[in-house]
């Protein structure tokens, strides 16, 4: 049986990732509609998650959380402080508080809500397919019983991986959370050589993307080090041998280290902007922790 079969599960923040996940829970079977609840502001988005997906919508995020075993916190992070401090303090302990917030700290994330059943986590766009890569952290309070939830959840949108040190959900967010846009450039760059060669654009789109995908196919099933399958396909003098040689020389390696880098570093200043903002309460929430 599922770790959610008897579980009530609400959506805060009911956006693209949100409505992914709905999608993956329910495609799975985790859940029946009648246990989602999603909140959202715009009428036409409640009635778009309704009629797609037969669950209950709300327009107010008390009115979603009021009951829910779990919380999807799938909100923008500049909103964190404002929706954070709305429905904290009708948070109760067992409710789980799983975030897709990017940059957003368990440290943020606990001290703005007053609350410390949180999992931070972060998945990447693929998983609106069920292709997606997820890693993620629970805070110490987290039971054993709610983790089991978080993997059952997540896994829905693809592979997840639990990490004990949530230094690296912020180093995720820089090489699967934000890889899909340097796999997507990439794409792009081919398909616009392709037609720089002379293919039509919708046969150079179709070359690319089905060499894509075979590709990383091969990589999966093969199991073998990446150097190893460019070696097989490299002959002396050959017309690999020559590509290669150009993208080297271009510093291929070296500009896709920096982006990560990059998006590591803008992770960690997200992170430390949303913890700044974190007011100590004067006194002690009763029976919160």
């Amino acid at each position: 049986m599922s770790p959610l079969a008897k579980s009530k599960i609400a959506t805060v923040g009911s956006g693209v990732m949100a409505e992914a996940m709905i999608a993956g829970i329910l495609r799975g079977g985790l859940v029946q509609p009648d246990q989602i609840v999603a909140s959202h502001q715009r009428a036409e988005r409640r009635e778009h998650l309704g009629r797609a997906y037969g669950i209950r919508t709300v327009a107010g995020n008390l009115e979603a959380v009021e009951g829910a075993d779990v919380i999807l916190f799938g909100i923008k992070p500049q909103m964190l402080g404002k929706v954070g401090r709305e429905i904290g303090p009708h948070l109760r302990r067992g409710q789980l508080v799983l975030s897709v917030l990017a940059g957003a700290t368990s440290t943020a994330l606990t001290g703005i809500l007053g609350h410390n059943q949180v999992v931070r986590s972060m998945p990447n766009t693929p998983a609106r397919l069920g292709k997606g890569m997820t890693v993620w952290y629970a805070t110490p309070e987290c039971t054993p019983e709610q983790r089991a939830q978080a993997a059952a959840l997540l896994g829905a949108l693809g592979k997840e991986l639990e990490v004990d040190d949530e230094k690296m959900v912020a180093m995720a967010t820089a090489v699967s959370g934000t890889g899909p846009t340097y796999v997507f450039l990439v794409m792009e760059a081919l398909i616009d050589a392709a037609v720089h060669l002379g293919f039509p654009r919708h046969i150079a789109h179709d070359l690319v993307i089905e060499t894509l995908e075979g590709s990383t196919l091969f990589a999966k099933q093969s199991g073998l080090h990446p150097a190893e399958l460019r070696n097989m396909v490299t002959s002396p003098g050959g017309t690999s041998a020559a590509a290669l040689h150009e993208l080297e020389s271009g510093r291929l390696r070296t500009v896709l280290s920096e982006a990560v880098w990059a998006a590591y570093r803008r992770t960690v200043e997200l992170g430390d902007q949303l913890e700044a903002s974190v007011v100590p309460p004067t006194e002690p929430r009763a029976g919160r922790r």
